[in-house]
């Protein structure tokens, strides 16, 4: 029989030679049988970090996945990059260059080395804040980037500050008036903005602005010498534009989460107690309702950051959205890849900072079961 008996025989011989003996063997399936547990490892250091500091814990781990994502989104851009028909020297050089020229370009910006090494020294660069050199005007991209850069962050910085604060208030309106006309009206006019695209929002504001009316600047070009004056009026339409375009998303979804919240039981209690509607919105709805609104205004930031691209060629604007259309006219690489990157790296990293502000704003999030 093969039961729970004590071992014998072949089974026995299987022991021994093994170098448990039977009395061992007895003891281990007593300690197994009575449910004592084996002697367990000790928790590891992120577990004892975890539990000690779960806030902080959390947002480690936010950061390291976030590093990861840009990691492999590099990749895929350096990939993309090569994957691309055609060749940098042939448009260069035109369809009359001799392959000698050709192999001349070639091997002087190192098209010759393995995509491998060419992706290595890239990143590298990259990790430093260096992204080499353009190939069609052989500057460094780095510091044509550093310009055109912060001529996006001044447009996107202003749309900002304009549609967050008439976003959050339209969607408090909509809800204080909800089912009613002022919140009819609101609906209609965000649903009217969401479903036109940049470029044709940005034309209708050309046309009646600064064709028919002559109020405004176009094209919207600023260089160094402008006060902050000159600059607020050349960047009017596109900062119109980018505007229209967020405001009626972060408006609706400000609406729903704060919707969503009304019906909870603390606010039943303090609509019996006699507090005004807005008030109820204000001080106990909104600040319950703030971590899918802060993700929400979070996306739309970095829309407004990574977005520019459309509205910045539409009213010919020396950001960084011109500077890589252009650079990828003439297939200027390295300036494409360096866009790319850095687009990529504000888009992620700007979730990154909504995750965080949602796990603080919200206890549940912070100590979860």
């Amino acid at each position: 029989m093969t039961g729970g008996g004590p071992a014998h025989g072949p089974e026995l011989t299987a022991t021994a030679a093994a170098g448990d003996s039977p009395q061992s063997a007895g003891v281990a399936g007593s300690v197994a049988s009575t449910g004592t547990p084996a002697i367990e490892a000790a928790p590891s250091f992120w577990a004892k970090f975890s539990k000690s500091s779960p806030l902080v814990a959390l947002i480690v781990q936010r950061f390291a996945l976030s590093i990861g994502l840009l990691f492999a989104v590099s990749l895929m851009i350096f990939g993309g990059v090569e994957a691309l028909p055609g060749d940098f020297a042939t448009t260069y050089l035109g369809q009359s260059a001799t392959p000698q020229a050709i192999e001349n370009i070639r091997k002087d910006l190192g098209l010759d080395q393995p995509a491998t090494t060419r992706y290595v020294q890239w990143l590298g660069g990259a990790i430093k804040g260096d992204f080499g050199k353009s190939w069609a005007s052989r500057n460094s991209v780095s510091e044509q980037i550093g310009k055109r850069l912060g001529n996006s962050l001044f447009l996107a910085f202003f749309a900002a500050i304009i549609s967050v604060p008439l976003a959050v208030g339209l969607g408090m309106l909509a809800v204080q008036y909800r089912n009613r006309l002022p919140d009819k009206i609101i609906n209609v006019i965000s649903l009217a903005a969401i479903s036109l695209p940049e470029f044709f929002v940005g034309y209708l504001l050309i046309l009646f602005f600064a064709v028919k009316m002559g109020i405004a600047t176009f094209p919207a070009t600023v260089y160094d010498s402008m006060t902050l004056g000159q600059r607020l009026s050349a960047i009017a339409l596109p900062t119109a534009t980018l505007v229209l375009v967020v405001l009626a998303h972060m408006m609706r979804m400000t609406r729903a989460a704060i919707l969503n919240v009304m019906s909870s039981a603390y606010v039943e209690t303090a609509e019996l107690k006699g507090l005004s509607g807005l008030r109820i919105i204000a001080r106990h709805a909104a600040p319950n309702a703030v971590a899918p609104v802060i993700n929400v205004i979070a996306l739309n930031l970095a829309y407004l950051v990574v977005g520019v691209v459309v509205v910045e060629v539409v009213f010919v604007y020396p950001g960084m959205g011109q500077y890589m259309v252009d650079a990828v006219t003439v297939r200027d690489m390295p300036v494409v890849q360096a866009c790319g990157l850095i687009f990529a790296a504000f888009y992620i990293f700007l979730n990154m900072f909504a995750d965080i502000l949602a796990i603080v704003a919200n206890p549940r999030l912070r100590h979860p079961r």
